[in-house]
């Protein structure tokens, strides 16, 4: 039984590692964040870039311009896990860092995923959900849902 378990999950990283070819690649995109659970409604535009350092690892640093009174930006850099799905669509666990001054200036955590969907041969449609605990105590931890689209080349 324990020969099975094993050669069955040897089977999913080979299938996992072999099913795309993304290492050494970048991308790079606009988006668009709504940040939640924050008093009023903020929005952000701005954009981001991606690495990929292996088929499934890459870091995806991000700049985002909050639209909102005295509020300025919100900068992040996410490392994420990739699964493919297919050759189309894509889905990835993320975890990293942020520092952002809604309300006021402050460092946190990114916790959250997002997928990729390819709709041509270079171009993704991209979509994530992450909450962002904050290292003070002051104000509630942001929610934040984010939409794109990103160039790989």
């Amino acid at each position: 039984m324990k020969k099975i378990l094993l050669s069955a999950i040897a089977a999913l990283f080979v299938v996992s590692a072999a099913s795309a070819q993304d290492a050494g690649k970048w991308a790079i995109g606009p988006r668009m964040n709504i940040y939640t659970n924050t008093g009023d409604g903020v929005v952000g535009l701005g954009g981001f870039a991606r690495y990929s350092f292996t088929d499934n690892w890459r870091i995806e640093p991000s700049m985002i311009a909050l639209l909102h009174n005295q509020c300025s930006i919100d900068l992040n850099v996410d490392v994420q896990y990739v699964f493919h799905l297919s050759d189309d669509w894509k889905i990835y666990p993320a975890v990293g860092l942020t520092a952002n001054d809604i309300g006021r200036w402050a460092a946190g955590l990114n916790i959250g995923g997002g997928f990729d969907y390819r709709v041509a041969r270079d171009w993704d449609l991209t979509a994530g959900l992450k909450w962002q605990p904050m290292f003070d105590d002051v104000r509630k931890n942001p929610v934040t849902i984010s939409i794109g689209a990103c160039y790989r080349f």
